[in-house]
């Protein structure tokens, strides 16, 4: 039984003060255990406020993005031993914003996916398709050959401390989402390719999010879904109440 997995990636929200008052209010709306792995993503400069807030209770840290090196003349970066000593336990890589905006690409997000591993972290490697890939059918090929490259020589052992999350461009932050069926679709076929790179028992082990325009009145539905085993939260997990709605719902509290 794969457990859980819900993801807040507040991206470039939150003041440090901002950042305290999400989190303990969150933590007051949440009971001390939950049936699903929690985590937060707040921008590097709240990073140690946050971790401080959260601790003694199921909330755990991740970073949005990390450099490949763990050291050098790399200004303006930050290397994923640096993450993992502010307390981070977990990182998100290849966000189609980063990839969208900042260059990101399947080679770049496989370098930062091993300097990950090698710290110890999880990392949350994010794939997905433009609307004018979707409308050209090119969805399955697309998320497949992000896939192939982004984990690119990577070991069973080392797969096996992934999780993976499928989300649509066209549905982050647009208000549009994917439709439970087609949502299911993608992750079927994501866990299939996943078999073929590493066997089905490991593909079946593998935790996948759907991340785009998640929010409380639709996650009953999206992770209903066999192949969908969470979610990673944008606008929503702003505001601890409504987070709190989506996590409670799967954890079953």
């Amino acid at each position: 039984m794969r457990k859980p997995v819900i993801a807040g990636n507040w991206k470039m929200n939150k003041t440090k003060l901002e950042s305290i008052k999400l989190v303990t209010e969150l933590k007051n709306l949440l009971p001390r255990t939950v049936a699903a792995d929690i985590i937060v993503a707040p921008p590097f400069t709240a990073l140690t406020y946050v971790f401080e807030a959260i601790s003694g209770s199921s909330i755990a840290l991740a970073a949005q993005n990390c450099h490949w090196e763990d050291s050098g003349a790399y200004t303006g970066e930050v290397s994923p031993p640096m993450l993992k000593d502010l307390g981070c336990r977990y990182v998100i890589l290849g966000h189609s914003e980063r990839r969208q905006y900042f260059g990101e690409t399947d080679s770049s997000v496989n370098k930062k996916l091993k300097a990950v591993l090698r710290s110890e972290l999880i990392p949350i490697i994010c794939v997905g398709e433009s609307l004018e890939e979707r409308k050209k059918r090119e969805t399955f090929s697309i998320v497949e050959g992000q896939i192939k490259r982004g984990l690119a020589s990577l070991t069973s052992t080392e797969f096996n401390e992934i999780i993976i999350a499928y989300e649509p461009i066209w549905a982050i932050g647009t208000g549009e989402t994917a439709t439970p069926a087609q949502a299911q679709e993608v992750h079927q076929l994501i866990r299939k390719v996943l078999g073929e790179l590493f066997g089905g028992r490991n593909a079946a082990e593998i935790r996948i999010q759907y991340g785009g325009s998640v929010k409380a009145d639709n996650v009953a539905e999206l992770m209903a879904q066999e192949d969908i085993d969470g979610a990673l939260v944008g606008g929503a997990s702003l505001e601890a109440r409504s987070f709190a709605e989506i996590i409670r719902f799967k954890s079953g509290d």
